[in-house]
């Protein structure tokens, strides 16, 4: 299972102000928009056949690895085939079984860098599959918090902040997905040790489109979602949030986001990195539930004064579950 870092202070939690006209290209702050706080599930395609593990293809002749002598590695991306795209588990498989066991050339994303591997797939004695020797997969799901919603547009901004791995390099993506979720159950947070939301894809039809993901988060469209039980509520520039009171609201059981009070400990307008504020979790009945903030809050809007100021997004650890795309080859 594959972590997704992000920074945690406990107690003390930075966040972003995702209305920055940098973030997303839809409408200015200043229209009605519906308030979010509701958790979603989010289905993204890896960018290409992912290695998560190495493994031995048992041959005629004996036990090979084909992808570990070649220099493949856990994290890897298998991104093309002699010139031939790979974004899915199903394309490896095809190039593989039309090299029928001659060399071929992988084109293989580490981190932010690219390089060639030439290997030579084996022909595995119980299947008859040619495999080199890894454990892959082209999909990764997981839960966060929708922010808000343009009710004109449908257009929305969710989870705060970019989409990372352990070692904090940005994931490339592709065929972002997003479906409704429910809460069924938490795993308090506690210091030194980030919490978790534990959710479940109600459907396999999907509610929004997403259609951009970046730094401050991720963006898309609405598609079929009712909308009748949502707030409609104003968007605030940073310069009137102020230290004080406040309300996050978030989604820690079932499908309603419930308000939860918050104290805003500190306002910078002029940070680089789109942290605006330090807040602090005052509420005693969401300490007692999660322990404060925990994965899959990320993305909670923040109000203060009746107005949508900013959104809760550096939690440490976002838990991203591999999706049913995987196995070896």
């Amino acid at each position: 299972m594959r972590k997704l870092k992000f920074l945690f202070a406990a107690g003390l939690l930075l966040i972003a102000f995702v209305f920055s006209p940098n973030a997303y290209e839809a409408h200015a702050a200043g229209g009605r928009y519906y308030l979010g706080g509701m958790t979603a599930g989010f289905m993204l395609g890896a960018g290409g056949a992912e290695v998560i593990d190495l493994s031995e293809v048992a041959a005629e002749d004996g036990l090979h690895r084909p992808a570990e002598d070649a220099g493949i590695r856990p994290g890897d991306c298998i991104c093309a085939a002699d010139g031939i795209r790979i974004k899915t588990i199903k394309d490896l498989n095809d190039a593989l079984a039309r090299s029928a066991g001659k060399e071929i050339t992988l084109l293989i994303k580490r981190g932010g860098d690219t390089a060639e591997v030439k290997i030579s797939a084996v022909k595995e004695k119980k299947s008859g599959k040619y495999k080199i020797g890894v454990l892959i997969r082209d999909t990764l799901c997981g839960i966060g918090t929708v922010t808000y919603i343009d009710r004109e547009t449908k257009q929305f901004g969710a989870l705060g902040h970019k989409i990372a791995d352990e070692s904090n390099n940005p994931l490339e993506i592709s065929d972002p997905k997003v479906y409704q979720c429910s809460i069924v159950g938490v795993n308090k947070g506690m210091r030194g040790k980030a919490g978790e939301l534990r959710g479940l894809f109600l459907n396999d039809k999907s509610i929004a489109k997403a259609e951009r993901v970046c730094d401050t988060g991720l963006f898309g469209t609405f598609e079929g979602y009712d909308f009748s039980r949502c707030e409609p509520i104003d968007i605030a520039p940073l310069s009137e949030a102020a230290i004080g009171k406040a309300v996050i609201y978030s989604t820690i059981n079932g499908t309603c986001p419930q308000p939860y009070e918050i104290a805003i400990a500190k306002v910078e307008e002029d940070n680089k990195d789109n942290k605006n504020f330090v807040i602090k979790i005052t509420d005693e009945k969401l300490i007692e539930e999660t322990g404060g903030i925990v994965q899959g809050m990320s993305g909670s809007p923040i109000v203060q004064n009746g107005k949508l100021i900013g959104a809760v997004t550096h939690v440490y650890y976002i838990i991203w579950i591999p999706a049913i795309t995987i196995g070896y080859f």
